[in-house]
């Protein structure tokens, strides 16, 4: 489908998500957000896809909440309208639930300010990468609110209880050095072009495996923070005794063998 706001790229295997609305510095707007979903679960339902990096076509990752497109929604402060709230927001959440659910891989790749939703984005995504001139900030405490796409509670298992708070609490700006040492970045790239190709040549090694077997290691990477570690062992015996039928399998042995690079297929 055609998008406003978003751009798609897919190349070898690899789909580049560009954030496209460049005027508003990528503000989250309900339409904004509607769109990043949908070309999400495009993407996702996509055989030729295996890695996705999210990244910024305007000068900044994303400046948070549409402020404006928030309060033209018609609150009227009753009960009923407050209630209501989640579900008319709900492009919202769900632009950040589609990262996490999507079966492919998503690396994030920030530049400039990411603040506020931005943040729920990114912690969504498996990979996080950025430049020098990133900037972070968790910043809902300084106007009022609490964050609620999920930042919460997905970022205290990417960096911990203590550095959570201290960017909720503070809702200071940290630099992109302050966040790698807390290891919500893997990696801090000089610039904008060094990053983009440090995303593509890790999406390109993620992509030269099975797909099926990146994607059940997703799967079960994010249903055993939820669980003990016997029952994400269960879970992973149960995926393994599906894959250990398919033709990629197959593949890898008969590549090995024969001293060549597999052709895996995804089936």
């Amino acid at each position: 489908m055609d998008y406003k706001f978003v751009e798609l790229n897919v190349e070898d295997n690899i789909a580049i998500l560009g954030l496209a609305r460049t005027e508003s510095l990528n503000a989250l707007s309900l339409e904004f957000a509607r769109q990043i979903t949908e070309a999400v679960r495009e993407l996702n339902n996509r055989d030729d896809v295996r890695v996705i990096i999210l990244t910024s076509r305007a000068k900044a990752f994303c400046v948070g909440l549409d402020l404006k497109d928030f309060t033209s929604l018609g609150l009227d402060g009753s009960a009923k309208s407050n209630l209501d709230f989640p579900e008319k927001l709900h492009y919202l959440f769900d632009c950040c639930n589609i990262l996490e659910e999507c079966r492919k891989p998503v690396i994030a790749a920030v530049h400039g300010m990411c603040i506020g939703g931005g943040l729920d984005i990114i912690s969504a995504s498996d990979i996080r990468l950025c430049t020098e001139d990133a900037t972070f900030s968790l910043r809902e405490a300084a106007i009022g609110i609490v964050a609620d796409l999920g930042v919460l509670q997905r970022l205290p298992l990417i960096i911990g209880q203590g550095f959570t708070r201290e960017m909720a609490y503070t809702a200071r700006f940290f630099s992109a050095r302050e966040v790698e040492r807390m290891g919500l970045i893997n990696t801090v790239y000089p610039d904008y072009d060094t990053m983009t190709e440090g995303a593509k040549k890790l999406a390109a090694l993620i992509s030269e495996n099975p797909p099926l077997a990146v994607q059940s290691t997703k799967d079960i990477l994010n249903s055993s923070r939820f669980s003990t570690i016997q029952n994400g062992m269960s879970y992973a015996k149960q995926k393994n005794m599906v894959l250990f039928t398919s033709e990629d399998l197959r593949e890898a042995i008969s590549a090995f063998a024969e001293k060549r690079k597999p052709d895996f297929k995804g089936r």
